[in-house]
């Protein structure tokens, strides 16, 4: 395993160490059924995602909702919104203040876990997904990110850090969601790493709210972390372990929207309100994935 970066974070899980089998197996045929149905939701999604490129951005959300939603549905999993309440503990909770999530821009931002999310993200809430580069050279991923709105950022080159947050920026002035994973890399879901930073001065820029979002993947009444997608796991590997879940759902808790006191953005100390923004946004998010239910309210299940 490489060594830890600041700019290419590793996680410390491993499929053998940290992802279990699934509880309860699907059947062979319910298996295939699934495979089946992906493949054909993936695939009518091209002409989707090309077509896209021509229409505004809200209906294309719309769009990108509608498919996620069917290709998460075909994958046979069911989803669970949730609403947390404000958790504003540690020392730096007095920083910020939690603030109404408007219609307008908003960064999304939760614990990474595997390649689901960004779907299961994108079937509760409209937005633009923040990618890694190397998720767009895949063509045919590429074709759907794209015309799903994802703006890429190039994690080998810390020159091109800047250009990525301005971007962010702009699309968030201009009222779009932008979802990140702000982790950078996967963990299998018992824990979850820090929050790097950087992506958090592009909501400073805009003068718009950060929403934390906590994921868990379920089965039964317990934790499920056979979803998850980690260290040298291969994703046919994964895809293949979450159509064997006979029973798997998506958990999704969306805590108030967090912004920092006026007087701190003008403190003249950027990057320190930036972390202070992050690490306010990660507890929340910790506490919704390490203590689920800590003043939750059930939503809606999809």
């Amino acid at each position: 395993m490489n060594a830890t970066s600041p700019w290419l974070p590793v996680s410390p899980c491993t499929p053998g160490a940290c992802v279990d089998e699934p509880a309860v197996l699907a059947g062979p045929v319910r298996r295939a059924a699934r495979l089946l149905g992906a493949i054909s939701v993936i695939f009518a999604g091209v002409p989707l995602a090309l077509g896209a490129r021509w229409v505004s951005t809200a209906r294309r959300a719309r769009v990108t909702m509608i498919w996620s939603r069917l290709l998460v549905r075909a994958l046979g999993i069911r989803i669970e919104t949730r609403r947390g309440f404000a958790f504003m503990g540690g020392s730096v909770g007095g920083a910020v203040e939690a603030h109404a999530v408007p219609d307008g821009g908003t960064l999304l931002v939760g614990n990474h876990v595997s390649w689901l999310d960004p779907l299961v993200v994108a079937a509760t809430t409209p937005g633009r997904l923040l990618a890694k580069r190397e998720v767009g050279e895949w063509p045919l991923i590429r074709t759907l990110a794209t015309g799903g709105g994802a703006l890429f950022i190039d994690r080998d080159r810390l020159s091109a850090l800047p250009e990525a947050v301005e971007a962010v920026a702009e699309a968030l002035r201009a009222g779009d969601t932008v979802v990140a994973f702000p982790e950078g890399t996967t963990w299998c879901g018992r824990e979850m790493g820090p929050f790097r930073p950087a992506v958090f001065q592009a909501a400073i820029d805009a003068g718009v709210p950060v929403q934390p979002m906590a994921l868990r993947f379920l089965e039964g009444e317990g934790l499920s972390t056979a979803p998850g997608y980690v260290g040298e796991d291969t994703l046919l590997a994964s895809i293949l372990r979450v159509t064997a879940i006979r029973d798997l759902r998506a958990e999704v808790t969306f805590f108030p929207g967090v912004r920092l006191r006026r007087r701190d953005i003008h403190s003249g100390r950027p990057h320190e309100a930036r972390r202070t923004l992050a690490r306010v946004a990660e507890a929340q998010v910790r506490a919704g994935v390490v203590e689920p239910h800590r003043e939750t309210e059930t939503v809606a299940a999809a």
